[in-house]
């Protein structure tokens, strides 16, 4: 191979690996491989405003390509400012590849201007950090942080650029990345131990997260479920991993405290836990999680995730859509007729509650549509009726979430993407992405007045390449979670109810969206009463361009 300077070789290993897309923030340290971008036309630089709003972009593109997908950011203080949204890449198992450029080897000793140990930053927000310390080893790193990004469990990783080194000869040949098969399957013998265990429940329960969606089990979970007549919660779950309207879905367990997760867990007698860890709650039980006499088998790639926290009967580190099809009809064959039929009852009762469910909350919103202050499902019910049927939803409305989600059910795989891993702000840079990915789609991104702050500026990127996302933001003028979650501190910690902390208030002074958004190039609508959605949203979808809705939701009293 012919020598050439570090930088050249690099982006030719990106044209190997079919990378279209590096979303970044241009700094002095990366200018010597950002210029030569000019030579690699098939590369497209997606420039953002703020580091976090970066990886927000990359994270949303990633989810919806799950493939490697390249990030640049910008020496330390670039790095710094994207932590949070790498924080939420990596609870998320996001496939991200960071580059982030720095001044030189050479200057090592010297604590100069916006030196910082990059891979000391990383290591806790991604699967991998590394630094690039000699040009010949260039194209091999690059070709290992691929494969480790795109390898099941996914999660993002990081390689540090020196600008010297980037600038040195390398003859390093290019080749394609070379990503392992993780289809694997347990022995014969290991399935029917997992049935034995599970075929008798009474009370089953499967607790699955986005490990489902990741390995494309979606229809071997469906048919588990329906065989074991299992309640199905979601633990870790921002994918579409089962049918919102399927009989066995329950549910999410608690976000917040495991307390809540327990009535459900600890009501099994057995229990299947698939592609998630138990349990991600802020505030987890450290015990009693599961009744004490419950069999629990785990089935994930990840074999980290397996009795992490919990001891199980059973571990089996295998792919979920090779294994649980095959766990079906292994219980399948093993479940008593008497077993088969409680199955079956369990899965019509359930059906039969949920469509009344259904058909009394719509009723109930229609009525209180036509008469009550604008909610958010109100909109949802409108939005409904226009959305076409290959449209992709972004959700960190949080909650407004409730609302808009029981008419606007998560049914398709792939349909609707939720925030996972705490970081404000995924909302609107997470649907610039999904679209980005999906041009032919029709993607609505939903984010709250608190959470659209944090990375507004992602606005200016969508009217720059006119990205045609459409963008909601539910303002009720609050963290209104926060008013959610300090509610639940008050009764653990028997502390009577009171005022809200003043901090919790979004409302002075007002921030004007529908401005703000038409400032950074997006038009934009404020939408404050009933009779206004229908004409905003058909406003939205006609617009050939991104367009923003600034929804103003019941306020707090």
């Amino acid at each position: 191979m012919t020598s050439r300077p570090a930088r050249v070789a690099m982006l030719e290993q990106f044209r190997a690996d079919g990378v279209t897309h590096m979303f970044g923030n241009p700094g002095t340290v990366e200018q010597g491989f950002l210029d030569e971008l000019r030579g690699f036309p098939e590369l497209e630089y997606v420039l953002a405003l703020q580091e976090a709003v970066v990886v927000g972009i990359a994270d949303g593109y990633a989810r919806a390509t799950r493939k490697p997908t390249l990030v640049q950011l910008h020496s330390g203080v670039g790095l710094g400012n994207g932590i949070g949204m790498l924080y939420q890449a990596m609870r998320g198992h996001a496939p991200l590849v960071v580059v982030v450029g720095e001044s030189g080897l050479a200057y090592d000793s010297m604590e100069a201007q916006m030196a910082a140990d990059l891979v000391g930053m990383a290591k806790p927000v991604t699967k991998w950090a590394t630094r690039v310390v000699d040009p010949r080893s260039t194209l091999r790193v690059l070709r290992r942080a691929f494969k480790t990004a795109g390898t099941a469990p996914y999660g993002p990783v990081l390689v540090v650029l020196p600008a010297d080194v980037m600038d040195s000869p390398t003859d390093e040949p290019v080749v394609p990345t070379s990503y392992p098969s993780t289809s694997s399957l347990p022995e014969p013998a290991a399935i029917e131990c997992a049935a034995g265990l599970l075929a008798d429940a009474r009370h089953p329960l499967i607790i699955a997260g986005d490990g489902i969606h990741f390995s494309g089990a979606h229809r071997e979970l469906a048919r588990l479920a329906e065989v074991w007549g299992a309640e199905v919660w979601g633990a870790d779950w921002a994918e579409v991993n089962l049918p919102a309207d399927h009989p066995a879905y329950h549910g999410q367990l608690g976000h917040m405290f495991g307390e809540l997760s327990a009535k459900v867990t600890a009501a099994a007698d057995a229990v299947l836990i698939c592609g998630t860890y138990v349990l991600p709650e802020v505030y987890p039980l450290l015990q009693g999680v599961f009744a004490d006499d419950a069999r629990v088998v785990h089935v994930d790639l990840d074999s980290g995730a397996i009795a992490k926290n919990f001891p199980v009967d059973l571990g089996l580190v295998a792919d979920p859509r090779q294994t649980l099809g095959r766990l079906a009809a292994a219980l399948d064959g093993r479940m008593s007729e008497v077993h088969r039929e409680q199955a079956a009852e369990r899965l019509r009762v359930w059906g039969e509650r949920k469509a009344a469910a259904q058909a009394e909350v719509r009723a109930k919103d229609e009525a209180d549509a036509a008469t009550q202050p604008l909610t958010a499902a109100g909109f949802a019910l409108e939005l409904a009726k226009q959305l076409p049927e290959d449209c992709i939803l972004f959700d960190e409305a949080l909650t407004s979430s409730p609302e808009l989600f029981r008419h606007l059910p998560a049914n398709r795989p792939g349909q609707v993407q939720t925030t996972r891993g705490g970081s404000l702000g995924v909302g609107i840079p997470g649907a610039i992405g999904a679209k980005i990915a999906n041009p032919e789609s029709t993607v609505f991104g939903f984010t709250g007045d608190g959470g659209s702050m944090y990375t507004v500026q992602a606005l200016w990127t969508a009217a720059r390449y006119d990205i045609a996302a459409k963008f909601v933001i539910c303002n009720n003028g609050r963290y209104r979670l926060l008013d959610a979650n300090i509610e639940q501190y008050w009764t653990a910690q028997e502390i009577s109810h009171h005022a809200f902390p003043e901090m919790f208030d979004l409302s002075q002074p007002e921030i004007d969206f529908a401005s703000l958004s038409r400032s950074l190039g997006v038009p934009a609508v404020r939408v404050e009463k009933a009779d206004e959605v229908a004409p905003a949203i058909a406003q939205a979808l006609a617009h050939p361009g991104p367009f923003l809705i600034d929804l103003v939701v019941a306020r707090a009293s």
